[in-house]
């Protein structure tokens, strides 16, 4: 009788038992307590990293923030280059940057350049911009924190948000998302004369590797994009240096550190450069 009871028990028993079980492995899973969450490059940790990253490439430093009053013609066909990224008078973005500035602050120091900016798009010209236009380019970035804000703002809007968005419908990680943001700063997100877009490159790195939301490598579909990118430079002629992604990315993917967790060791036009990690 007593083995009976006890039989019975244990079947009693048995679905509590289970579900204690299964509630103790669901804490386990993403996003559950204890769980540790993938951190992706929208976390201002990272964002940071990220915009480091871009700085040693475009302004060789790792002081991003000194940039926002930078301005100069490098002579890639684009006119002036200015800003966090490398905003161009002649692609527009340098523009919207300005537009952006004034809606925020009517009547600035550049608002009288909208004219010039509008007329310039698409050529190399300085035509109605000239030392006036760089002066007071560098004094808003240094006197007014809405310029720095606009600047922030065209940055995310038309290069950061849409790439990490993409990044993550890809299933990348931090890494990734870098990686797609720095194509986008560099090259753009489409095709245009003497560049090759980001979404060519997507397109063509999709044919030789998947990316992870569809089943595939990470580490196999990051290298097929960085392959894409590297013959995306070879066809540009404002572009030849591939630095940035044979001594800076493609050490990251090598190493497997799909998170961009520092520390951080990479070379940019053969300078050297490190972020430890806190």
């Amino acid at each position: 009788m007593k083995s009976m009871v006890r039989a019975l028990l244990a079947l009693t028993l048995m679905p509590v038992l289970t579900l204690a079980a299964c509630a103790g492995s669901d804490d386990h899973r993403p996003g559950a307590p204890g769980a540790a969450a993938q951190v992706g490059l929208e976390d201002p940790a990272k964002k940071d990293i990220a915009m480091q990253l871009v700085s040693s490439a475009e302004n060789s430093s790792l002081d991003w923030k000194a940039q926002y009053k930078y301005i100069e013609d490098i002579d890639d066909g684009r006119g002036y280059t200015a800003g966090i990224i490398g905003f161009c008078s002649g692609t527009g973005d340098m523009l919207a940057v300005v537009e952006g500035y004034t809606r925020a602050r009517p009547g600035n120091g550049l608002a009288r350049f909208l004219p010039a900016l509008r007329s310039v798009k698409g050529s190399d010209s300085h035509q109605g911009l000239g030392q006036p236009f760089a002066d007071a380019w560098a004094r808003a970035a240094v006197s007014d924190p809405a310029f720095r804000a606009a600047q922030d703002a065209e940055r995310d809007r038309l290069y950061f948000t849409p790439a990490v968005r993409q990044a993550e419908d890809d299933g990348l990680g931090a890494l990734g998302q870098f990686i797609y943001f720095d194509a986008y700063v560099m090259h753009g997100s489409v095709d245009s004369e003497g560049s090759v877009g980001f979404r060519t490159m997507r397109e063509q790195a999709m044919r030789t590797a998947k990316p992870p939301a569809s089943g595939g490598d990470e580490k196999a579909y990051l290298n097929a994009f960085l392959d894409a990118r590297v013959d995306a430079i070879g066809r540009e002629p404002s572009h030849t240096d591939t630095s940035r992604v044979e001594t800076a990315q493609r050490v990251f993917v090598a190493d497997d550190n799909f998170d961009l967790d520092p520390p951080l060791e990479w070379k940019v036009y053969g300078d050297s450069y490190r972020i430890d990690a806190e």
